[in-house]
């Protein structure tokens, strides 16, 4: 039988959040005066983190949830939220009580958008019911509705990930050229994720590819300079001419590339 909390006027009840970033990295906090190790993971004190009411329902609409915190933690910097670490991540929240560690989770989902103002910011919290929301039947499009080596697509992506190493980074830390690939033209609409140096976990995007240049979403962080380790992952543009002749995987194209579109209708007919 689970307990029922805040069932008399004095409760030795605080709340936890666990925090599971892209990255491999774990984190647990508490708003309790004193760290607390429960469900293997010590969450460490942080009393200047609020969670907003957390909102749950019997339906199938998303629940809702918000945490609000000054940026002085040390798990949760203003660097790291700068640099996307926390973008995606799963999160848990739940009550504890911090004499018996009995706890329990009222709220499971991702950080959705995090916003800042001053020294303060504010996470947006997703349920998982927001997968719910998805569309059950695709849409039809003339490109490719998989993502790439993902659900629908059966390529591997062991077989387009290789290592290498920065050989010149732009000013802006938003161009990168890599050492140890053959053509830098297969990594657009890929994937980099620094081995080394302040972005170390990160992946980030690869916008375009110009030249022997990849053009990442944002930049990199001060002092990332030529001789960092990466991993890089190939991409694709979701064409099926793409599928077909660079992966020879069209026999799994997601997409209806023949189908004829709304101006077959509007052609007006031709005298002979």
């Amino acid at each position: 039988m689970s307990r029922t909390w805040f069932a008399s006027a004095l409760e030795t009840v605080a709340v936890w959040w666990r925090i599971e970033r892209r990255d491999g990295v774990a984190l647990g906090l508490t708003g309790h005066d004193r760290d607390l190790v429960f469900a293997g993971l010590r969450h460490r004190t942080a009393p200047g983190m609020v969670p907003s009411a957390v909102r749950r329902t019997a339906t199938f609409e998303p629940d809702s949830a918000e945490v609000q915190g000054a940026l002085s933690h040390d798990a949760i910097g203003e660097t790291d939220l700068t640099a996307g670490r926390f973008d995606g991540a799963r999160v848990s929240m739940g009550l504890v009580d911090w004499e018996t560690l009995e706890a329990q989770t009222l709220f499971c989902g991702t950080i959705g958008s995090v916003g800042r103002e001053g020294e303060t910011f504010s996470a947006e919290l997703q349920s998982i019911k927001q997968a719910l929301a998805r569309q059950l039947v695709p849409r039809t499009s003339p490109t490719c509705r998989a993502e790439f080596c993902g659900d629908g697509c059966a390529l591997s992506g062991v077989r387009f990930r290789h290592s290498a190493q920065l050989a010149q980074v732009s000013a802006d830390r938003q161009w990168v050229k890599l050492a140890g690939v053959a053509d830098a033209a297969d990594y657009a609409f890929g994937w980099l994720r620094p081995v080394d140096g302040p972005d170390a976990g990160i992946v980030m995007r690869v916008q375009s590819a110009q030249d022997d240049w990849l053009v990442l979403e944002r930049p990199l962080a001060v002092g990332a300079a030529a001789g960092l380790r990466v991993i890089v992952r190939e991409g694709c543009d979701h064409t099926i001419g793409t599928c077909a002749d660079r992966f020879g995987n069209g026999a799994n194209f997601q997409g209806e590339p023949f189908l004829p579109g709304n101006d077959l209708l509007t052609r007006y007919p031709a005298s002979q």
